[in-house]
């Protein structure tokens, strides 16, 4: 079957055709209105000889409480996901105006959403409520969604092909998806356990530009000593905080490490902040599991930091032994554990889109 699938980020927005899952076409257009990207997008894929297609995928990140698979887009669908753009403020606002657009063009194939927030709706209540009125939780949505699904099921799916444990109820994983933005999840037996991200995408881990958990009480204290606005705040924990914000040099690891190289303390400090709060978010998924058979890295940063993967291992402890060699000369896909390391430990190259297509494929078996 060939699909192509629009994944419309808070940047940009990518575009690729799939044969099955071979990848026939791939493209990212920056800094587009995400209608003008659909548009020039499909111009690309036409220009190529790849349309027409059989039906067309798209990331959403936040499903809500109600989307917990993936959906046949309709009118109505759609009035029920624009509810959600505060939630993911983001990243749902582009995708719809992406989904919109592509269903213009595009009117005679099935269009099939696919959530981030879906693979973790396996978690437990226990694990997705908060702590605060129940009122909150029944009557306002107020838990714990988390994100990154698509990518997290993919890896964990990958990563059990690779170590022969399909199907296996008792094996224990940690994906790491260390990117723009980071998350981690716990995986036994391919089901989501736990994950880091929360009610929102803002959640969890240091990221390139977002803060991650922080005591909500550090808000309450800036509102009400420093004057800052809601939306103050929110641009700020969204857009100037991570990495960006605690070195003063860029949301770009890379970048960043550069500037500690030469010195550069605040730099220098960002580093050794994320990689803390990487290897703390490790060990406490891994406590939600009883431990763990395999670490997996991925995203632009767990795929290509070598730097990075070597200095949370290294202190981690949990039977994990790097083989720097291996993770030092190691390209997506591979294992860069030492032989008898108790825990295997593993470089997966993301494929979102190939989560995509599964939930293409349920979608229109169902119908």
């Amino acid at each position: 079957m060939r699909t192509l699938i629009i994944n419309a980020g808070s940047t940009n927005l990518k575009l690729s055709v799939l044969d099955g899952i071979e990848e026939r076409f791939h493209a990212t257009i920056e800094h587009q209105p995400p209608s003008v990207a659909v548009g020039q997008g499909l111009e690309q894929v036409r220009a190529a000889g790849l349309l027409p297609v059989e039906a067309v995928g798209h990331r959403i990140v936040h499903g809500g409480s109600e989307f917990t698979k993936g959906v046949r887009i309709t009118d109505e669908v759609v009035a029920k996901l624009t509810k959600l753009n505060d939630l993911a403020p983001l990243h749902n606002p582009p995708a719809l105006e992406a989904l919109e657009e592509a269903r213009k063009q595009l009117p005679d194939v099935p269009h099939i959403a696919a959530f981030d927030t879906a693979f973790h709706s396996s978690m437990t209540e226990a694990v997705r409520q908060y702590a605060v009125p129940w009122e909150w939780t029944q009557n306002w949505g107020i838990r714990k969604y988390g994100f990154h699904g698509l990518s997290h099921a993919y890896c964990s799916r990958r990563a059990a092909e690779m170590l022969g444990a399909v199907n296996e109820p008792s094996f224990r994983m940690v994906v790491a998806h260390l990117g723009g933005g980071c998350s981690l999840s716990s995986i036994k037996g391919g089901m989501c356990v736990d994950t880091t991200m929360g009610f929102t995408p803002l959640d969890g881990l240091m990221m390139g530009t977002r803060c991650g958990s922080i005591d909500p009480g550090v808000i309450l204290h800036v509102m009400r000593h420093h004057g800052l606005t809601v939306d103050q705040v929110e641009h700020t924990l969204t857009k100037e905080s991570g990495l960006f914000g605690v070195s003063g040099v860029s949301s770009d690891i890379r970048e960043v490490r550069k500037a500690a190289e030469s010195v550069n303390p605040r730099a220098v400090n960002a580093l050794e902040m994320f990689t803390h709060r990487v290897r703390v978010g490790i060990g406490a998924m891994a406590a939600t599991i009883g431990g763990l058979n395999a670490l997996v890295f991925t995203g632009g940063i767990g795929e290509n930091d070598a730097k990075l993967r070597r200095a949370v291992c290294s202190e981690l402890g949990l039977g994990v032994v790097l083989d720097f060699d291996r993770n030092e000369n190691g390209k997506p896909d591979a294992e860069i554990s030492q032989a008898g390391s108790k825990v295997r430990v593993l470089v997966i190259h993301t494929r979102e889109d190939v989560s995509i297509v599964r939930e293409i494929e349920k979608c229109l078996e169902k119908s």
